[in-house]
């Protein structure tokens, strides 16, 4: 197997870089992560000569332009366009080079606004989601719909999964542009070390599921060696906590003894995006999720050894 990761440099694409040089089940897979400095995903002709050089048996499609939600507010349209070409330009490359599976990453976002919960596979394309991504929301739905075309038409798998909010080392820890679990980390830490409240945007009344980037990693590898449809998986654990609730978990892990308020004249975003895990616990039921608190302090113990070089 040679595998071929885009994102590599990103939060999952080194954690998978952790895991797989420290198993030596790992030893007869060839994995290489490719950054945007390497390869402009943008630029079809450097993707397939990338493709060319390469010769994947296996493609981990990690990449995108991502964003919390006043970067998707800002930017829908661009968040759209990025994340459509990108899409296309490693599918393209992966029929001409004669790729044996595609893994493609989704996220929760492409679900409806108005759905059932818990949400399931079934029920991605079954509503507009929400407003505040659209953009982000509707491309990555249309990998989706590529998956499944080119499955039918092309030889090898193309499929997707589904992780919830992801959150770990190596995180984008922008207070502007990161998601929520990084981008609370860095304006506690902010907070603490200037004397201030800890001030958190929105009502803190949102709920959402959050995997760390680690159990993420054991599952992709999983999903690139196992999983074998071209339908959709969510990759989730049971645990869902309000924004508010991970604030106070994180002001505890960084031990910030001041007060933690609540913004609430800037924008909430979708109130809930429960999923269910029910298939992939049907898959790997032994499968052990890392508690939220736990997954926490490892990533502010990391976030503060490496504050002069994260990115923020």
């Amino acid at each position: 197997m040679r595998v071929l990761v885009t994102g590599g440099s990103g939060l999952v694409g080194r954690a998978i870089q952790e895991l797989v040089a420290s198993d030596k089940a790992e030893s007869d897979t060839e994995w290489t992560f490719v950054a945007s400095a390497d390869c402009d995903l943008l630029d079809a002709t450097q993707v397939n000569r990338l493709f060319t050089a390469q010769r994947p048996t296996h493609v981990l499609h990690l990449a995108a332009q991502v964003g919390g939600l006043y970067a998707n507010l800002a930017d829908n349209a661009g968040f759209w366009r990025t994340n459509l070409l990108m899409n296309q330009h490693v599918l393209d490359a992966c029929v001409a080079t004669g790729v044996k599976k595609f893994v493609g990453c989704l996220s929760t976002c492409v679900f409806p606004d108005t759905v059932r919960y818990p949400m399931t596979e079934a029920d991605i394309h079954g509503g507009p989601p929400h407003s505040s991504n659209e953009g982000y929301s509707y491309a990555k739905r249309m990998l989706d719909v590529a998956c499944r075309l080119y499955s039918a038409q092309y030889s090898g798998l193309y499929t997707t999964v589904v992780p919830t909010n992801i959150y770990g080392k190596h995180d984008n820890f922008s207070m502007q542009s990161g998601h929520v679990i990084p981008g609370l980390i860095h304006k506690c830490h902010q907070a603490k070390l200037a004397g201030e409240p800890f001030t958190v945007w929105g009502s803190g009344t949102p709920v959402r599921q959050f995997i760390y980037a680690r159990d993420l990693a054991r599952l992709m590898i999983w999903a690139v060696r196992s999983y074998s449809e071209p339908e959709p998986i969510i990759l989730c654990g049971d645990q869902e906590c309000s924004i508010a609730e991970v604030a106070r978990e994180v002001a505890q892990a960084l031990e910030f003894r001041g007060s933690v308020q609540m913004d609430t004249s800037k924008a909430d975003g979708q109130f809930r995006k429960t999923a269910s895990n029910a298939k992939l616990q049907g898959l790997l039921p032994e499968f052990k999720f890392t508690p939220l608190a736990e997954g926490l302090q490892e990533t502010i113990e990391w976030f503060t050894a490496n504050y002069d070089t994260a990115r923020k």
